[in-house]
């Protein structure tokens, strides 16, 4: 008797809980002349869409199965669902609903689980903080990323010779990995004063100057570590607020080490904080440790820069191939504005800061390429009060939207990014020169996030990307598609967005300015 007395009492609860959220819902929703959106729900429990999105995420297929539920139901952009009778989600590409999540709303939103979901590898760091936390960490970074700190090309270079060295020529090959190389490289001189190498690490004759000085097993370990952290946050995120669920032994021991390696550079910097600086190099840990001496900030915020400065631009950098690869109209046409403006790489003092910025077609195949593979290509918000959107609801979606504290808002890029009504009939293709016919774009255009939290790292992004291309297109005279398996889908690496297979191409030498590099990698 006593058991049913329980759970009489507890469905009696639960039900009480029920009537009164809605009728509360209803009350704020007459109050801010919201409607209701496009429902999604299905019977029972939303459970078949449910497993529709779990098994496309098993099948690296996400993305393009989400965009199919979008156009499916267009024009309609923001839809809502309840999970489990309890959960209410709110996936939406309406750009006027992202710019208020992300910007004019902004503080009715927050990151929900993400610091538990990440905690593991990246810590205490700007991607993973709210609030007090988050604010503090922006105004930290945000002057270590001023123009000097990020237009380094020379820095760059060095990094690039290394990678061309490992292209072979007219050969098939995966230019993904050797990007995903060349980016951690390049990253942890920035971050750490010593790059760990992993383009060099094999080679007898190294530069011991900007090279690491940690044993060469963990050198090797590092990247991998680093990715295998990433990945179980992936899945992490991927499970929501049920996160904690995922919590396999190689996901903290990789973490473990991935902490290790960057606390020897925590250390010398604490230890150089104070010297004066012997040199005119800029060093991220160096620099914010005259700042900040809590060496878990430091790590923490040195690993939420890395994974950003690694993956999103090897990730861009393997789209733009991936697509020249099959565009050979674009290559030509890039080839020539490369050479028109910075010569046959012979000069490299002609690639400046500024005229990376200027040249105008480069700067079209870049953000034609974060058009269809933007490096974030799905988020989420919380709402952290009752609030609205403001399109979504009625017939015609030009009513506000009730967003109840606690509820999900997915939004996707990817989608709006693919979106006819915003890019043409043309929406799918590959075709830089759209960029021309309307130079500015809205929030319909998202590949560094918007508002408060954009990204700080944009400018050091776009400048080592503009850097690599520009040299590919001085040092070899064709690329060309040499993956021969049938076109698979996107893949979500971790937390951003690269090939599920990797990019295999053929490229073939300038044999002329090859041997001009050459004699620069000798000297």
């Amino acid at each position: 008797m006593i058991i049913l007395y329980v759970l009489a009492v507890a469905v009696s609860f639960l039900i009480f809980k029920r009537v009164t959220y809605t009728m509360r819902s209803r009350e704020l929703a007459k109050k801010w002349h919201c409607e209701e959106p496009h429902n999604l729900n299905e019977f029972p429990l939303n459970l078949p869409l449910f497993f529709l999105i779990i098994n496309a995420s098993r099948r690296h297929e996400l993305l393009d199965t989400l965009l199919g539920l979008f156009r499916s139901f267009a024009p309609t952009k923001t839809v809502k669902q309840v999970l489990l009778g309890s959960f209410t989600i709110i996936p939406t590409n309406d750009p006027e609903n992202i710019k208020a999540v992300l910007a004019t709303q902004f503080k009715d939103f927050c990151l929900g689980q993400r610091h538990g979901q990440l905690a593991p590898v990246l810590g205490d760091g700007i991607f993973t903080l709210d609030g007090q936390g988050w604010q503090h960490s922006r105004a930290m970074l945000r002057p270590q990323f001023a123009r000097d700190q990020v237009s380094d090309v020379e820095m760059i270079e060095r990094h690039v010779q290394m990678m061309l060295l490992r292209i072979p020529n007219n050969k098939k090959f995966d230019i993904q990995e050797l990007f995903f190389n060349l980016t951690l490289d390049t990253a942890t001189e920035f971050l750490f004063g010593q790059t760990v190498g992993s383009q060099t690490v094999e080679m007898p004759n190294e530069d011991k100057s900007t090279v690491s000085d940690m044993p060469k097993d963990m050198r090797k370990s590092f990247q991998e570590d680093f990715n295998v952290a990433q990945h179980h946050g992936g899945i992490r995120t991927r499970f929501q607020m049920f996160y904690w669920l995922w919590r396999p032994t190689e996901l903290f021991s990789s973490s473990k080490r991935v902490h290790a390696f960057v606390d020897h550079y925590v250390e010398k910097a604490l230890a150089n904080s104070d010297e004066e600086k012997s040199d005119d190099k800029y060093i991220f840990l160096r620099e914010l440790a005259r700042e900040v001496k809590d060496p878990r900030v430091l790590r923490d915020q040195a690993l939420n820069i890395l994974l950003a400065g690694r993956d999103t631009t090897a990730g861009v950098l393997s789209w733009i191939v991936y697509e020249l690869a099959r565009h050979p109209e674009v290559w030509k046409k890039l080839r020539a504005e490369i050479h028109q403006d910075f010569g046959d790489g012979s000069d490299l003092s002609q690639i400046t800061f500024e005229g990376l910025k200027r040249c105008e077609y480069l700067r079209f195949v870049i953000n034609e390429t974060l058009r269809l593979y933007p490096s974030v290509p799905l988020n989420v918000r919380y709402a952290s009060r009752d609030t609205t959107l403001p399109r979504g609801g009625g017939p015609d979606e030009s009513k506000p939207i009730l967003v109840r504290k606690g509820d999900t808002i997915v939004y996707n890029v990817f989608s709006m990014h693919r979106t006819e009504e915003f890019w043409g009939k043309d929406c799918d293709e590959f075709r830089p020169e759209r960029w021309a016919e309307k130079g500015s774009r809205g929030w319909e255009y998202l590949p560094f996030n918007g508002g408060p939290r954009i990204c700080l790292g944009q400018q050091y992004a776009l400048t080592e990307t503009s850097y690599v291309i520009t040299r590919i297109c001085q040092l070899f005279t064709n690329i060309e598609n040499a993956d021969t398996a049938v076109e698979p889908p996107q893949k979500l690496h971790a937390l951003t967005l690269c090939h599920l297979n990797g990019v295999f191409v053929k490229m073939t030498r300038d044999e002329a300015a090859f041997a001009e590099t050459e004699k620069l990698i000798n000297a």
